[in-house]
């Protein structure tokens, strides 16, 4: 097929390796870089993002255009584009008919905003105007289909079986404490308080923890990307999930990277992750944060022959069903379908 997607291509973008599956696959894929094109601008000075925030700036609008010179004399199998922040409802329309399917993925919840890089109107306007909507959340995946009659399948979040070699992985050290990967805000930094407050040590990676984390059992550091990233998903006894409040109720990108590489996964008790994954076997839950507070000290306890055995089968699990090389091989199915 010929696509086009459009997205960005950040290293940690989910479209590139989309995009690298695809061509693997034997599709003809480009990608335009709408995220790029307004981050390059918005970030570049204090001044634009002034004159964004006021309504003052036509970026938006020279992103559409731009597109729409693009596909101008074109036409595509399919136009995928991801989440849509930059691409305008008019826009959309009119690449109505530059493809055969014109479809959408959100990594985000297209109905719950939890900060202003999560969703905007442009999302939420265009909803009905895709023929396909691709979701990782059972309850947005209902709202749709129920409000806007669109077809809309699930697509779960999945691991990229090409990040790190599993060489590196099993060379690696445990370390035994628990760890949190993700920048902080109030509703996660509760949850760190409270195995704080219990005399439990935490390693926070990520943005500011400092403004929201004040204590001596707290070890923050810098954010980590690449192989650091995975090696740290790895390397800690207890590894951290918890959820935003778009998607209490589901899973997250943490929940296949860390189960991917081996990692100890603590995840909120939720419907996919109990239908995903074996407790006790492949990963651990906890219900709230007293039981959060017990489960770590229970798992930090275990004998580690328990816990090399629970990294190994949650790693089987995600790389016989949850690489993105299976789950772009489920697209080109629905695709077809569709």
């Amino acid at each position: 097929m010929n696509i086009l997607i459009i997205g960005s291509n950040y290293t940690w973008s989910i479209e590139c390796i989309y995009i690298r599956e695809l061509r693997t696959l034997g599709h003809d894929v480009e990608l335009f870089e709408a995220q790029n094109l307004f981050y390059d601008f918005y970030y570049n000075s204090f001044f634009n993002k002034l004159l964004y925030r006021l309504g003052l700036s036509n970026i938006i609008m020279k992103i559409n255009d731009k597109l729409l010179h693009k596909v101008d004399c074109q036409n595509y199998d399919v136009i995928w584009i991801f989440k849509g922040m930059e691409v305008l409802p008019g826009t959309i329309t009119k690449l109505k008919s530059k493809a055969s399917k014109l479809i959408n993925f959100n990594p985000d919840n297209p109905f719950i905003f939890s900060g202003k890089g999560s969703g905007n109107r442009n999302v939420t306007k265009s909803i009905s105007l895709f023929d396909l909507h691709l979701t990782y959340d059972a309850w947005v995946k209902e709202k749709i289909e129920k409000k806007y009659k669109i077809k809309t399948e699930m697509l779960t979040f999945g691991f990229n079986d090409q990040a790190i070699e599993t060489e590196v992985l099993n060379s690696i050290d445990e370390v035994k404490a628990a760890c949190f990967l993700g920048n902080p805000d109030t509703f996660r930094a509760s949850f760190i308080h409270s195995l704080l407050e219990n005399g439990i040590e935490v390693h926070l990676y990520g943005n500011n923890w400092h403004k929201f984390i004040n204590n001596k059992l707290a070890v923050i550091h810098k954010p980590v990307y690449g192989h650091d990233f995975y090696k740290t998903l790895r390397m800690y006894r207890v590894q951290l999930n918890i959820m935003r409040v778009h998607n209490l109720n589901s899973h997250n990108m943490r929940s296949m990277e860390i189960t991917g590489v081996g990692g100890v996964l603590l995840a909120p008790k939720t419907a996919d992750h109990l239908a995903f994954f074996e407790v006790e076997r492949e990963i651990f839950i906890y219900d709230d944060n007293k039981s959060l507070v017990h489960e770590v000290k229970r798992i930090l306890n275990l004998e580690k022959m328990v816990i090399d055995r629970l990294r190994e089968k949650a790693r089987i699990k995600v790389m016989e069903q949850f690489t993105y090389k299976i789950l772009t091989k489920r697209i080109i199915t629905l695709l077809n379908e569709a």
